[in-house]
């Protein structure tokens, strides 16, 4: 059964009537980020019920040390947790002498939750009677803004419905805060300085090991009936990591009293001195004021939307599952600095080390590359170029030589961090993923110049693994490579994984191609690049020999690429055979039995037919996609998207409107039962990718746009925006045409199934 309290709704998650069973899924949904920082839903006033408490800032990280029974050569040293930043959205209020909790209230009426993702703002409101009677409306609102996004706004407003009332509002900042997931239980931060001065109050701290400053500040404004009241804190509470003001305002009964505060973080990574960096974000918070900076809000998110957004026509959820997803990777990763990158929970959790994973090149590029211009994707490939003598010392570490690069599993600086033996030595198809995002950046954006200044480097490193990786097997007379694990995390140190394979022949490939280009064409680039990597013609020799004789498992009788040498030894049992109490099974069975059963957790054989669809035919498709989908337990979020996308190719479109519900509402509707520990963000790229390569049926060939449009039978039509090179294409698809219109300054041929279609600009195409 999965939750179903969110309501249906094109524009925003809406939650209506509390529920306390709800609270830490809801503060997961209700998440909000602008890039720079993120928080959970987390109430401003007090809750002593249960909550999962989370604010976070991009690209600061502790070194938590790993916990790991006993230690093997080349294990990480420790796994990077993304921190639990201080707290500034706290507001602790007092109601004639009781203190404001919806954990404690006689009676909680009329509660409603709105995360409104047409204007980045969420609001609350809900009417409360406390233990003592009174009774009082509350209306809250909170953003972070995209302008400033050093910068947070909050709203409160409080009116008493039956009498008047003394209104105590106790704003705070808070840096004495904990993860949720320390391995240790140890604090991650060491307060610095607290100070104030008037309605403003500054915590600095620095993270330990990692010495990150963040200052965490606030600004309060009382207000009542809209008038500024002007009033100073009567009281001011101060300790080494927290400060708390005191204002005390009489409302009449009707009357509506607020505290606007202002609050955020200033950071050592942008920042040399954080608290005069944050007085400055405050005077210009103030200097623009409360209404603008929510107009300026919905404004740039009206600007975000008109490229992102895709319409959904006749089915809401659709609707609202699509804008949710496109919302959290907004929130996520704006593409502002190459430092950052997209964890997989975004701002809206710890888990996953909130560190980067394969799925940013495998998932995320492809949304960011067409809904934004290409400087964005480019960061991302820059990220890791920046990365490149990390990952060759991972590899070291591991025994590689001659500056081969085995790029982390997760990792926040470049170093590996992820400590689970199978996963950090053996899932090394992360490397391919890593090639592959360099060679779709080309293909999409037609720039080559990355490949000459950075990339060409790190292909040579890659390819440097892969030939070291691959072992020469006298038995078959070809290179094989043991003990990996694919995509499919079921199955663990197997050999001849045929995804892993695959991509090692065709990331070797790839970069003999580019070799060749760049010393044709970019001959200083060329010398350049061979003094630093000492590339020899006998070194790349070697490499051409393991690419042309590198071995795939394949059955004959089944005319199959085998996903591992053993998968037919497995008692191959379809899921729909499998008691439905048995799932998921990453919760009911041990580990152990996993192992050894045929069940898939996510497209693995059908990962390299995904992003080398070229490569192979139809029929092969459909043959693999019959094979390996029964088997297939869907129990990755990354896994629901590719088959959507590869039901449709096939024409399999009721499965594939299922697959596009699930990634879509994968956290809305709580599949994985496990959404109050943060959204699945880097799996609601693969969401956007079902919808405009599956349904629309969108992919780049010689430089041109191809679509192949199908729609659902549930949906009376759908659009999405591309930025192809700078031409913005529109596509509007029904059951009856598609058409296309241009944003652009040059006409733009596409074809569609096949057919040359020429698109002028601002002139409409049907077909």
């Amino acid at each position: 059964m999965n939750q179903d309290y969110i309501k249906p709704d094109n524009w925003s998650i809406i939650e209506e009537g509390f529920d306390a069973e709800s609270v830490k899924s809801s503060e997961s949904l209700f998440s909000i980020g602008n890039g720079a920082m993120g928080q959970r839903a987390n109430f401003e006033e007090t809750y002593t019920g249960e909550t999962f408490q989370g604010s976070y800032i991009a690209g600061i990280y502790y070194p938590d040390k790993t916990k790991v029974g006993w230690w093997k050569n080349g294990y990480p040293e420790y796994f990077a947790k993304v921190l639990n930043a201080p707290n500034w959205i706290g507001i602790n209020i007092e109601i004639n002498g009781e203190s404001l909790d919806l954990a404690k209230c006689k009676s909680v009426a009329n509660f409603r939750r709105e995360l409104n993702m047409k204007e980045g703002i969420y609001y609350r409101s809900f009417e409360a009677t406390l233990q003592n009677g009174t009774q009082i409306s509350a209306k809250i609102t909170r953003f972070l803004s995209l302008d400033i996004d050093e910068l947070g706004v909050i709203n409160f407003e409080i009116t008493p419905l039956n009498g008047d009332a003394k209104i105590t509002y106790k704003p705070y900042v808070d840096a004495g805060v904990q993860n949720e997931d320390a391995n240790w239980e140890e604090k991650f931060w060491e307060p610095l300085e607290v100070s104030n001065t008037g309605n403003e109050a500054f915590v600095s701290a620095r993270t330990f090991k990692t010495h990150f400053t963040a200052t965490t500040f606030m600004q309060n404004t009382i207000l009542l009936e809209s008038n500024n009241l002007n009033c100073a804190p009567s009281n001011v509470v101060k300790t080494s990591n927290r400060i708390e003001f005191t204002y005390e305002v009489a409302v009449a009964k009707g009357q509506t009293s607020a505290i606007q505060k202002l609050g955020g973080y200033t950071v050592s990574l942008n920042h040399q001195d954080t608290n005069a960096a944050a007085k400055k974000v405050i005077a210009k918070g103030l200097e623009i004021g409360y209404s603008k900076l929510a107009e300026d809000q919905k404004f740039a998110w009206a600007k975000i939307w008109e490229m992102s957004d895709i319409t959904i026509d006749g089915d809401v959820k659709a609707q609202q599952g699509i804008r949710f997803n496109i919302f959290q990777l907004n929130q996520t990763y704006l593409g502002k600095d190459s430092r950052l990158n997209i964890g997989p929970k975004g701002f809206t959790g710890e888990k996953y080390g909130g560190s980067t994973y394969w799925d940013t090149e495998a998932y995320c590029i492809p949304f960011y590359m067409a809904t934004k211009d290409q400087q964005v994707a480019r960061n991302l490939l820059t990220y890791r170029y920046n990365q490149l003598d990390k990952a060759i010392e991972n590899a070291a570490k591991l025994g590689f030589t001659n500056g081969a690069a085995l790029y982390p599993m997760v990792t926040m600086n470049g170093e590996e961090c992820h400590n689970e033996w199978e996963i950090t030595f053996e899932e090394i198809h992360r490397n391919g993923a890593i090639a592959f995002a360099i060679f779709n950046y080309y293909r999409y954006t037609g720039d080559y110049s990355y490949i000459p200044e950075k990339g060409l480097e790190v292909l040579i490193a890659i390819a440097r693994f892969w030939q070291q990786r691959a072992t020469y097997s006298t038995y078959r007379n070809q290179y094989v490579i043991l003990g990996v694990t694919g995509p499919n995390e079921y199955e663990n140190n197997v050999n001849n994984n045929f995804y892993t394979n695959y991509l090692a022949k065709w990331c070797i490939d790839y970069a003999m191609a580019q070799i060749q280009k760049v010393e044709t064409e970019y001959a200083s680039d060329y010398a350049r690049i061979m003094s630093k990597v000492n590339l020899d013609a006998a070194e790349i020799a070697h490499w051409k020999a393991v690419a042309d004789n590198m071995y795939f498992p394949y059955s004959e009788e089944l005319g199959v690429y085998l996903q591992q040498d053993g998968f037919l030894d497995k008692e191959l049992v379809k899921v729909h055979d499998l008691d439905r109490s048995q799932r998921p099974i990453n919760q009911k069975w041990s580990w152990d039995r996993i192992l050894r059963s045929p069940y898939i957790k996510q497209a693995d054989t059908l990962q390299g037919f995904y992003f080398f669809e070229d490569h192979f035919s139809k029929e092969q498709l459909e043959k693999h996609f019959d094979f390996y989908e029964p088997f297939t337990v869907h129990e990755s979020s990354l896994s629901p998207c590719v088959h959507s996308i590869q039901a449709a190719l096939l024409d399999k479109m009721e499965m594939a409107y299922t697959f596009y519900l699930r990634t879509s509402r994968l956290d809305l509707d709580d599949y994985n039962k496990e959404v109050e520990e943060g959204c699945h963000i880097t799996s609601m790229a693969g969401t956007w990718m079902s919808i405009v390569e599956g349904f629309g049926g969108m992919r780049v060939k010689n430089n041109a746009l191809h679509f192949e449009p199908k729609i659902p039978k549930e949906w009376e039509g759908y659009s999405f925006k591309i930025n192809f090179r700078n031409q913005i294409l529109k596509v509007v698809v029904n059951h009856k045409e598609t058409s296309f219109s241009l944003d652009g300054s040059q006409n733009i041929k596409v074809y569609v199934k096949g057919k040359e279609i020429l698109v002028e600009p601002n002139s409409l195409v049907k077909v």
